[in-house]
């Protein structure tokens, strides 16, 4: 299979993202689960387009004309979600295809997933989808995001109204990503969309990539496979999306158990882990190795790129300077040498400040580092030995401390060139989440540790070496 899909066929995947009629086919009764659920996901975050909820029992919901089938809604649709019992399934899909419908997303499950009788049928809507030049997310899915024009289709209740907009694209084989399963409303950096694959057997991780690679809102793609349907299709593409967004894969089934119990939840069949590592360094792939990096190492593609591998680190603990230099150098990443006038500076705000860790420690225990926090800060980020700097900051069991902090950072933000990863620590728990939420939105990534912190700054290193090695 080639790697180009023609102009009809993107055309047919924006549907999916972009749609401006929706039909939802399942149960309409009020509860946690199912197409009352996604009409009123869909009207609480605003998306402006048609809905039409679709099941001959009911005459209206949430204010919405009910349509007894597919076929009797006069208007054409874009999308359909499909949210009924399996062996129901093809015939709706028939009615999809009569219909002249190409896009829809089936959420039911029991197909290849859970037996030979599933797995028939999902080879049957899948033959009548094809026949009908139908393109399907699932079945076994939770859905897809578009968090721009409210399309939030999620057939599970949420508990919040929206996903914040952004520029991440996450997308897995899993509903694990989903809104029902993951805070987005409290995810600061923001998502562009979402898309769970479910058991693929038509849309898979390529036609993502292919969207996404065009998609002028997403900057950043993240992904969670257990397979990969068409190997050389997927080198193919990933290879020539990776040279413009960074693509970030976090894939399991790395063990023979592994890929045995994945080929039991999307009926899918996983790839040689050796086969695909090798084939993430030749296409130019970040791997990740934990579930949590897909939510927090994307965001720190959103500030400029390293330029090089000098590490600068300003820190109010030592020890925990030299631990990241260590853990810098797994990914090339050395500890910058500050320029003599850097050094000169520092050394007349503090005696002792002017070192490749510059720890602010000793000022904080004469109780004058507040004070002087902001000029340390300016003065390491205006050094051009410095190519990215780890941010270590303590926040005192104090909220004071933290406002002023915050005023220190709304004047800095726009206001620098290197990127930057900042790690908080404290004796409370609830000021380091308030201080973390809001230097990001501010736009200062903060990480839960220091490793992943250094790791957010090594792979944005590398990702900047792969980016001036494609010019």
């Amino acid at each position: 299979m080639e790697c180009e899909v023609s102009e009809s066929e993107k055309s047919v995947m924006e549907l999916f993202f972009e749609p401006r009629t929706v039909a939802v086919i399942g149960s309409l009764k009020e509860g946690y689960f199912g197409g009352y659920v996604v009409i009123k996901t869909l009207l609480n975050a605003g998306f402006g387009g048609k809905i039409y909820p679709v099941n001959p029992s009911y005459q209206k919901v949430l204010g919405l004309k009910v349509y007894p089938s597919i076929k009797e809604i006069p208007e054409k649709i874009d999308l359909v979600l499909i949210m009924i019992n399996r062996r129901s399934v093809p015939d709706v899909m028939r009615e999809c295809a009569e219909k002249g419908i190409k896009a829809v997303i089936v959420v039911a499950d029991g197909f290849a997933e859970r037996d030979e009788e599933g797995a028939k049928l999902q080879n049957e809507i899948l033959e009548i989808a094809r026949k009908a030049g139908i393109r399907m997310i699932g079945p076994n899915t939770a859905g897809i995001v578009n968090s721009a024009n409210g399309l939030t289709p999620n057939p599970y209740e949420p508990g919040y109204e929206k996903v914040k907009s952004g520029a991440v694209a996450i997308c897995a084989q899993t509903g694990m990503i989903n809104p029902q399963a993951f805070p987005y409303a409290d995810l600061h950096y923001g998502l562009s969309k979402i898309c769970d694959f479910g058991n693929k057997c038509d849309v898979d991780e390529c036609d993502l990539l292919e969207y996404l690679e065009g998609d002028p809102a997403t900057k950043v793609i993240t992904m969670y496979l257990e397979s990969i349907r068409d190997g050389r299709r997927f080198l193919k593409m990933s290879r020539r999306v990776a040279a413009k967004k960074p693509v970030l894969i976090l894939k399991s089934g790395r063990t023979k158990e592994g890929a045995k119990v994945s080929a039991s939840h999307t009926g899918a069949l996983a790839v040689d882990d050796e086969i695909f590592s090798a084939a993430c360094k030749q296409a130019g792939i970040i791997r990740l190795e934990k579930f949590h990096e897909l939510f927090e190492l994307p965001k720190i593609f959103l500030q400029p790129l390293p330029k090089g591998n000098r590490l600068g680190i300003v820190t109010l603990t030592g020890a925990v300077g030299v631990l990241a230099i260590d853990e810098g150098a797994k990914y090339g990443l050395s500890a910058a040498q500050l320029s003599p006038e850097t050094i000169e500076k520092l050394n007349a705000i503090f005696p002792g400040l002017g070192k490749s860790v510059v720890d602010i420690g000793p000022p904080m225990a004469v109780g004058s580092y507040i004070a002087i926090y902001p000029d340390i800060l300016k003065t390491v980020l205006a050094d051009d030995n410095v190519d990215c700097l780890l941010n270590i900051i303590w926040t005192s069991p104090f909220k004071e401390f933290v406002e002023e902090y915050l005023r220190f950072y709304e004047k800095l933000r726009g206001n620098y060139q290197t990127t930057i990863a900042t790690w908080i620590y404290g004796p409370s728990v609830s000021l380091i989440n308030e201080m973390s939420g809001r230097m990001e939105d501010l736009g200062f990534p903060v990480f839960s540790d220091v490793e992943t912190a250094i790791k957010a700054l090594g792979i944005a290193y590398q990702y900047s070496i792969r980016k001036k090695g494609e010019k």
